[in-house]
């Protein structure tokens, strides 16, 4: 039986949305913009980062917690960036978190948005929450293109996709394996680049055909065999094509994905939940969710 993620009360209570940040907090400042009259509350793994201060300025109530001293023994257990997701270590710090903001709000809060954190989120935390917590990833995770940053751009263009898509999904134990709310409109990539290059960057579309040919060429379709057999000047002028693309996909995808499915879907008791299956107004959605670019 599909249950609503949140279900709007007619007493004039805002819905309350925690945003965890650890860098600029690009995405908590657009879903802020979308409605600045919800109930905001950011939390913050590093203290005084952009995410958090733009908080304050917004009159927002701000946590910082630092990881580093709960996760110190356990990166001189595993070392630095081998810390497991679901160690004992990371769990004490969620639950740390967790106990402040349910403390400062008096309750759960409605809605969890991760808005550039950049820590893994523990069993025990998704337990607690699922499937009130939301991130957004630059692209199309139904597709398998994981991976930080411009890597998964990597993976579309690679793998002979025309188009790139932001997914924005409800997190689940994996790693942005969740089932799909909302995917963005279609990103051209080589009519972005192309305008790219009249506003004064260079060879933008000229590296993507070196690339694509020498991938053809050498009938290579992942990341990871690139990675391989590609020289250090192509990995480079992948990486700046890549970032370029992802640059532009954050404003024509993220910014506007994240903030549609918190306030013109969820607040407004549009979406409800059975297992991995999603609902919008009733109707069920396909494995990538509903897309901008489409009709309900």
């Amino acid at each position: 039986m599909p249950q609503l993620i949140y279900k709007p009360v007619k007493t004039g209570k805002k819905i309350s949305i925690v945003c965890f940040v650890s860098g600029s907090g690009t995405n908590y400042r657009e879903i802020v913009k979308r409605n600045p009259e919800a109930n905001y509350l950011v939390f913050t793994n590093r203290p005084g980062c952009g995410g958090a201060e733009l908080a304050k300025e917004n009159n927002h109530d701000v946590i910082e917690l630092s990881h580093i001293p709960f996760l110190r023994e356990a990166r001189k257990t595993y070392g630095a960036g081998k810390v497991p997701r679901n160690c004992p270590e990371r769990e004490a710090y969620e639950q740390e978190a967790v106990r402040l903001i349910e403390a400062k709000l008096g309750r759960q809060p409605d809605l969890i948005c991760l808005a550039g954190f950049d820590q893994w989120n523990t069993d025990w935390f998704v337990d607690r929450y699922y499937p009130r917590i939301l991130n957004v990833h630059p692209g199309d995770t139904t597709k398998g293109y994981e991976g930080l940053h411009w890597v998964p751009a990597a993976k579309a263009i690679l793998a002979g996709d025309k188009y790139l898509r932001s997914t924005l999904f409800i997190v689940d134990k994996g790693e942005d394996t969740g089932p799909v709310l909302v995917q963005s409109k279609p990103l051209n990539i080589t009519l972005t680049l192309s305008d790219l290059e009249t506003k004064g960057e260079r060879a933008l579309v000229k590296a993507l055909h070196l690339i694509s040919n020498f991938a053809l060429h050498k009938r290579i379709t992942t990341y990871e065999e690139l990675a391989l057999k590609a020289d250090v000047v192509m990995l480079k002028q992948l990486e700046h094509v890549c970032s370029n693309l992802q640059n532009q996909l954050k404003i024509h995808g993220d910014w506007e994905i994240y903030p549609f499915a918190v306030h013109d879907l969820i607040a407004q008791g549009k979406v409800s939940v059975d297992g991995r299956d999603i609902y919008i107004d009733g109707k069920k959605m396909p494995d990538h969710g509903y897309r901008m670019d489409e009709k309900l």
